[in-house]
Protein backbone atom coordinates (compact mmCIF):
# COMPACT_ATOMS: atom_id res chain seq x y z
CA UNK A 1 0.00 0.00 0.00
CA UNK A 2 2.83 2.97 1.09
CA UNK A 3 4.25 1.66 -2.63
CA UNK A 4 1.30 2.43 -4.09
CA UNK A 5 0.91 5.55 -2.32
CA UNK A 6 4.18 6.64 -3.59
CA UNK A 7 3.72 5.84 -7.19
CA UNK A 8 0.56 7.80 -7.12
CA UNK A 9 2.19 10.91 -5.63
CA UNK A 10 4.97 10.56 -8.74
CA UNK A 11 2.39 10.44 -10.95
CA UNK A 12 0.89 13.44 -9.39
CA UNK A 13 3.59 15.51 -9.96
CA UNK A 14 4.56 14.27 -13.12
CA UNK A 15 0.68 15.06 -14.48
CA UNK A 16 1.49 18.26 -12.61
CA UNK A 17 4.81 19.36 -14.71
CA UNK A 18 3.32 18.52 -17.82
CA UNK A 19 0.19 20.98 -17.26
CA UNK A 20 2.84 23.70 -16.16
CA UNK A 21 4.78 23.46 -18.78
CA UNK A 22 2.48 22.76 -21.59
CA UNK A 23 0.70 26.01 -19.97
CA UNK A 24 -3.30 24.44 -20.94
CA UNK A 25 -5.41 26.89 -18.67
CA UNK A 26 -4.77 30.91 -19.54
CA UNK A 27 -2.29 31.77 -16.84
CA UNK A 28 -1.89 34.98 -15.72
CA UNK A 29 1.92 35.29 -15.47
CA UNK A 30 2.63 34.41 -19.09
CA UNK A 31 2.80 37.03 -22.36
CA UNK A 32 0.58 36.51 -24.74
CA UNK A 33 2.13 38.14 -27.94
CA UNK A 34 2.21 37.12 -31.21
CA UNK A 35 5.14 38.27 -33.79
CA UNK A 36 6.92 39.43 -30.95
CA UNK A 37 9.85 41.86 -30.71
CA UNK A 38 12.27 43.52 -28.82
CA UNK A 39 13.93 46.97 -29.02
CA UNK A 40 17.23 47.61 -26.72
CA UNK A 41 17.58 50.95 -25.43
CA UNK A 42 19.78 52.54 -22.74
CA UNK A 43 19.79 49.15 -20.64
CA UNK A 44 15.52 48.11 -21.08
CA UNK A 45 14.23 45.92 -23.16
CA UNK A 46 11.16 46.79 -24.84
CA UNK A 47 8.49 43.63 -25.71
CA UNK A 48 5.95 44.58 -28.68
CA UNK A 49 3.75 42.36 -30.49
CA UNK A 50 0.25 41.43 -32.04
CA UNK A 51 -1.50 41.56 -28.97
CA UNK A 52 -3.42 37.99 -28.67
CA UNK A 53 -4.69 37.97 -24.68
CA UNK A 54 -8.39 37.91 -24.78
CA UNK A 55 -8.64 39.34 -20.98
CA UNK A 56 -6.83 42.95 -22.82
CA UNK A 57 -8.66 42.60 -26.36
CA UNK A 58 -10.26 45.54 -25.77
CA UNK A 59 -6.88 47.38 -25.97
CA UNK A 60 -6.85 47.99 -29.46
CA UNK A 61 -2.58 48.65 -30.77
CA UNK A 62 0.10 47.77 -29.88
CA UNK A 63 0.87 46.89 -26.21
CA UNK A 64 4.33 47.27 -24.60
CA UNK A 65 6.43 45.61 -21.65
CA UNK A 66 9.47 46.22 -20.00
CA UNK A 67 12.45 44.87 -18.60
CA UNK A 68 15.93 45.04 -17.54
CA UNK A 69 16.74 41.08 -17.48
CA UNK A 70 14.97 39.55 -20.06
CA UNK A 71 13.42 37.33 -17.12
CA UNK A 72 11.25 39.60 -15.07
CA UNK A 73 8.58 41.29 -17.27
CA UNK A 74 6.38 44.42 -16.41
CA UNK A 75 3.33 45.94 -17.90
CA UNK A 76 1.76 46.69 -20.65
CA UNK A 77 3.59 49.65 -19.72
CA UNK A 78 2.39 51.96 -22.95
CA UNK A 79 1.45 55.54 -21.92
CA UNK A 80 -2.17 55.20 -23.66
CA UNK A 81 -3.53 52.26 -20.66
CA UNK A 82 -0.76 49.90 -21.68
CA UNK A 83 0.11 50.86 -25.41
CA UNK A 84 2.66 52.23 -27.06
CA UNK A 85 0.52 52.86 -30.36
CA UNK A 86 -3.18 53.53 -29.88
CA UNK A 87 -5.86 52.87 -32.44
CA UNK A 88 -6.89 56.04 -33.55
CA UNK A 89 -3.83 58.03 -33.45
CA UNK A 90 -1.98 56.58 -36.53
CA UNK A 91 -2.86 54.39 -39.72
CA UNK A 92 -5.39 51.29 -39.30
CA UNK A 93 -8.81 50.60 -37.21
CA UNK A 94 -8.35 46.94 -37.20
CA UNK A 95 -5.25 43.48 -37.65
CA UNK A 96 -2.16 45.62 -35.56
CA UNK A 97 0.12 43.30 -36.46
CA UNK A 98 3.63 42.58 -36.13
CA UNK A 99 5.44 45.51 -35.14
CA UNK A 100 9.19 46.96 -35.31
CA UNK A 101 10.47 49.76 -33.37
CA UNK A 102 13.94 51.31 -34.19
CA UNK A 103 15.75 54.62 -33.79
CA UNK A 104 16.40 57.20 -36.77
CA UNK A 105 17.43 60.85 -36.46
CA UNK A 106 16.61 60.66 -33.05
CA UNK A 107 12.87 59.73 -33.08
CA UNK A 108 11.76 56.50 -32.41
CA UNK A 109 9.89 54.64 -35.12
CA UNK A 110 7.42 51.64 -35.39
CA UNK A 111 6.96 50.21 -38.98
CA UNK A 112 3.68 48.06 -37.95
CA UNK A 113 1.13 46.22 -40.28
CA UNK A 114 -3.03 47.35 -39.85
CA UNK A 115 -5.68 46.44 -42.18
CA UNK A 116 -2.94 44.35 -44.07
CA UNK A 117 -1.20 47.61 -45.51
CA UNK A 118 2.01 48.34 -43.70
CA UNK A 119 2.71 51.88 -42.25
CA UNK A 120 5.07 53.72 -40.02
CA UNK A 121 4.30 55.76 -36.62
CA UNK A 122 6.89 58.26 -34.62
CA UNK A 123 7.10 59.13 -30.96
CA UNK A 124 9.77 60.65 -28.64
CA UNK A 125 9.81 57.38 -26.15
CA UNK A 126 9.60 53.88 -26.61
CA UNK A 127 6.56 53.80 -24.04
CA UNK A 128 4.91 55.99 -26.84
CA UNK A 129 2.58 57.38 -28.25
CA UNK A 130 3.63 56.76 -31.69
CA UNK A 131 1.32 58.91 -33.96
CA UNK A 132 0.96 59.20 -37.57
CA UNK A 133 -0.90 62.26 -37.28
CA UNK A 134 -1.78 61.77 -41.63
CA UNK A 135 -2.65 58.61 -40.78
CA UNK A 136 -1.69 57.53 -44.08
CA UNK A 137 -0.12 53.72 -44.97
CA UNK A 138 2.95 53.08 -47.61
CA UNK A 139 1.27 53.09 -50.70
CA UNK A 140 1.19 49.50 -52.89
CA UNK A 141 -1.12 47.90 -55.46
CA UNK A 142 -1.53 45.21 -53.19
CA UNK A 143 -2.09 43.91 -49.32
CA UNK A 144 1.61 44.17 -47.53
CA UNK A 145 2.06 42.80 -44.08
CA UNK A 146 4.96 41.92 -41.58
CA UNK A 147 7.78 45.14 -41.93
CA UNK A 148 11.32 44.98 -41.18
CA UNK A 149 13.30 48.09 -41.72
CA UNK A 150 17.16 47.39 -42.25
CA UNK A 151 20.02 50.50 -41.89
CA UNK A 152 23.32 49.03 -43.93
CA UNK A 153 26.21 50.27 -43.13
CA UNK A 154 26.36 52.76 -46.55
CA UNK A 155 23.27 54.66 -44.89
CA UNK A 156 21.02 53.04 -47.17
CA UNK A 157 18.01 51.77 -45.86
CA UNK A 158 15.48 48.94 -47.00
CA UNK A 159 11.91 47.71 -46.09
CA UNK A 160 11.90 43.76 -46.13
CA UNK A 161 8.07 42.82 -46.23
CA UNK A 162 5.60 40.40 -47.35
CA UNK A 163 3.29 40.67 -50.16
CA UNK A 164 0.08 38.89 -50.65
CA UNK A 165 0.18 38.09 -53.86
CA UNK A 166 0.16 34.64 -55.02
CA UNK A 167 1.57 33.76 -51.59
CA UNK A 168 2.96 35.23 -48.66
CA UNK A 169 6.23 36.34 -50.78
CA UNK A 170 9.20 38.52 -48.96
CA UNK A 171 10.59 41.31 -51.04
CA UNK A 172 12.65 44.02 -50.37
CA UNK A 173 12.98 47.52 -51.81
CA UNK A 174 14.83 50.63 -50.61
CA UNK A 175 13.35 53.17 -48.27
CA UNK A 176 13.27 57.15 -49.23
CA UNK A 177 14.84 58.94 -46.17
CA UNK A 178 11.22 59.73 -44.97
CA UNK A 179 10.96 56.39 -45.01
CA UNK A 180 7.28 56.50 -45.96
CA UNK A 181 7.57 55.53 -49.27
CA UNK A 182 10.04 52.80 -51.19
CA UNK A 183 11.96 53.48 -54.32
CA UNK A 184 9.79 51.27 -56.49
CA UNK A 185 11.98 50.93 -58.99
CA UNK A 186 14.29 48.69 -56.24
CA UNK A 187 11.36 46.55 -55.52
CA UNK A 188 12.67 43.07 -55.66
CA UNK A 189 11.87 39.36 -54.08
CA UNK A 190 13.71 37.82 -51.75
CA UNK A 191 12.21 34.72 -51.36
CA UNK A 192 8.95 32.09 -51.50
CA UNK A 193 7.42 29.25 -49.94
CA UNK A 194 9.18 26.56 -52.41
CA UNK A 195 10.76 24.19 -49.99
CA UNK A 196 8.77 20.79 -48.58
CA UNK A 197 9.34 22.17 -44.79
CA UNK A 198 8.22 25.39 -45.71
CA UNK A 199 4.85 24.15 -47.65
CA UNK A 200 3.88 20.54 -45.50
CA UNK A 201 0.76 20.98 -46.47
CA UNK A 202 1.05 21.56 -50.28
CA UNK A 203 -0.97 24.69 -49.84
CA UNK A 204 -1.59 26.77 -53.15
CA UNK A 205 -1.01 29.77 -50.85
CA UNK A 206 2.49 28.87 -50.07
CA UNK A 207 3.88 31.21 -46.86
CA UNK A 208 6.71 32.77 -46.34
CA UNK A 209 6.66 35.66 -43.77
CA UNK A 210 8.23 37.69 -40.44
CA UNK A 211 11.78 38.71 -42.22
CA UNK A 212 14.34 39.59 -40.32
CA UNK A 213 17.83 40.73 -41.30
CA UNK A 214 21.17 40.96 -39.70
CA UNK A 215 24.62 41.81 -41.34
CA UNK A 216 27.57 39.30 -40.16
CA UNK A 217 31.04 38.95 -41.74
CA UNK A 218 29.98 41.12 -45.28
CA UNK A 219 26.90 38.80 -45.36
CA UNK A 220 23.87 39.15 -45.61
CA UNK A 221 21.05 36.83 -43.22
CA UNK A 222 17.77 36.50 -43.74
CA UNK A 223 15.80 35.10 -41.35
CA UNK A 224 11.93 33.94 -42.11
CA UNK A 225 9.53 31.52 -41.31
CA UNK A 226 7.56 29.48 -43.39
CA UNK A 227 3.83 27.70 -43.30
CA UNK A 228 0.52 28.82 -42.29
CA UNK A 229 1.39 30.01 -38.67
CA UNK A 230 -1.37 27.94 -37.64
CA UNK A 231 0.24 24.92 -38.72
CA UNK A 232 2.27 22.70 -36.06
CA UNK A 233 5.10 23.14 -38.69
CA UNK A 234 5.41 26.85 -38.68
CA UNK A 235 9.41 27.28 -38.62
CA UNK A 236 11.80 29.59 -39.17
CA UNK A 237 14.61 29.58 -41.99
CA UNK A 238 17.74 31.30 -42.88
CA UNK A 239 18.75 32.39 -46.58
CA UNK A 240 21.92 34.68 -47.05
CA UNK A 241 23.05 36.93 -49.73
CA UNK A 242 26.45 38.73 -50.87
CA UNK A 243 23.95 41.85 -51.33
CA UNK A 244 20.56 43.15 -49.38
CA UNK A 245 18.97 43.43 -52.54
CA UNK A 246 19.67 39.67 -52.97
CA UNK A 247 19.79 36.32 -54.56
CA UNK A 248 19.12 34.80 -51.57
CA UNK A 249 20.48 31.24 -50.87
CA UNK A 250 18.05 28.92 -48.76
CA UNK A 251 20.13 26.93 -46.14
CA UNK A 252 20.57 23.49 -47.01
CA UNK A 253 19.83 22.46 -43.09
CA UNK A 254 16.25 23.82 -43.39
CA UNK A 255 14.93 25.07 -40.66
CA UNK A 256 16.49 25.99 -37.54
CA UNK A 257 14.28 26.19 -35.45
CA UNK A 258 11.03 24.16 -35.15
CA UNK A 259 8.72 21.87 -33.06
CA UNK A 260 10.95 18.88 -33.93
CA UNK A 261 13.44 20.56 -31.90
CA UNK A 262 11.92 22.41 -29.16
CA UNK A 263 8.61 20.13 -28.96
CA UNK A 264 6.08 23.31 -29.04
CA UNK A 265 4.45 23.53 -31.79
CA UNK A 266 3.88 26.84 -34.30
CA UNK A 267 7.52 28.40 -33.16
CA UNK A 268 8.08 31.26 -35.48
CA UNK A 269 8.07 34.66 -36.85
CA UNK A 270 9.92 36.75 -34.21
CA UNK A 271 13.26 38.91 -33.97
CA UNK A 272 16.82 39.00 -32.86
CA UNK A 273 18.04 41.22 -30.22
CA UNK A 274 21.29 41.65 -29.16
CA UNK A 275 21.64 41.46 -25.12
CA UNK A 276 23.07 43.40 -22.30
CA UNK A 277 26.18 40.84 -22.64
CA UNK A 278 26.39 41.06 -26.23
CA UNK A 279 24.58 38.06 -27.20
CA UNK A 280 22.09 37.28 -29.77
CA UNK A 281 18.29 36.26 -28.82
CA UNK A 282 15.45 35.32 -30.95
CA UNK A 283 12.09 36.52 -29.61
CA UNK A 284 8.75 34.12 -31.07
CA UNK A 285 5.63 33.29 -30.81
CA UNK A 286 4.56 29.13 -29.79
CA UNK A 287 0.83 27.74 -30.26
CA UNK A 288 -1.04 27.79 -26.52
CA UNK A 289 -0.63 24.11 -26.47
CA UNK A 290 -0.61 20.88 -28.43
CA UNK A 291 -4.36 21.10 -29.54
CA UNK A 292 -4.83 25.22 -29.78
CA UNK A 293 -3.60 27.93 -31.33
CA UNK A 294 -4.53 30.87 -29.72
CA UNK A 295 -3.66 32.73 -27.93
CA UNK A 296 -0.38 32.74 -28.76
CA UNK A 297 2.85 32.87 -25.89
CA UNK A 298 5.56 34.77 -26.08
CA UNK A 299 8.95 32.79 -26.02
CA UNK A 300 12.90 33.49 -26.78
CA UNK A 301 16.24 31.86 -27.21
CA UNK A 302 19.44 32.03 -27.76
CA UNK A 303 21.02 32.23 -31.00
CA UNK A 304 24.91 32.47 -32.17
CA UNK A 305 27.07 32.34 -34.99
CA UNK A 306 28.90 29.11 -35.47
CA UNK A 307 32.09 29.11 -37.96
CA UNK A 308 32.04 26.53 -40.39
CA UNK A 309 34.80 25.41 -42.15
CA UNK A 310 35.36 26.45 -45.56
CA UNK A 311 31.77 28.34 -45.98
CA UNK A 312 30.26 31.14 -44.29
CA UNK A 313 29.32 30.88 -40.92
CA UNK A 314 26.05 29.61 -39.64
CA UNK A 315 23.42 30.58 -37.34
CA UNK A 316 22.61 28.08 -34.43
CA UNK A 317 19.78 28.02 -32.14
CA UNK A 318 20.58 27.16 -28.31
CA UNK A 319 17.89 24.53 -27.51
CA UNK A 320 18.66 24.41 -24.03
CA UNK A 321 18.01 27.96 -23.37
CA UNK A 322 14.38 27.94 -24.68
CA UNK A 323 11.65 29.29 -22.14
CA UNK A 324 8.86 31.61 -22.13
CA UNK A 325 8.56 35.23 -21.44
CA UNK A 326 6.25 35.68 -17.87
CA UNK A 327 5.10 38.40 -16.31
CA UNK A 328 6.73 39.52 -12.68
CA UNK A 329 3.92 38.14 -9.96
Amino acid sequence: MQRLRFLVYLLILHVGALFSQNDTSLGTSNIYLADPTIYHFDGVYYLYGTNGNPKLSKKQGFLVYTSNDLRTWQGPRGVNDGLALKKGDAFGDKGFWAPQVFEYQNKFYMAYTANEHIAMAMADSPLGPFINTDKEDLKAPVKQIDPFVFFDDDGKKYLYHVRLDQGNRIFVAELNNDLLSIKSQTLTECLSGELQWENTRNSEWPVTEGPTVLKHNNLYYLIYSANDFRNPDYAVGIATSESPMGPWEKSEKGSFIHRDILGVNGTGHGDVLVDNEGGMQYVLHTHFSDSEVQPRKTAIVKVSFKQNEGTPDILEMNKKSFRFLQLAH
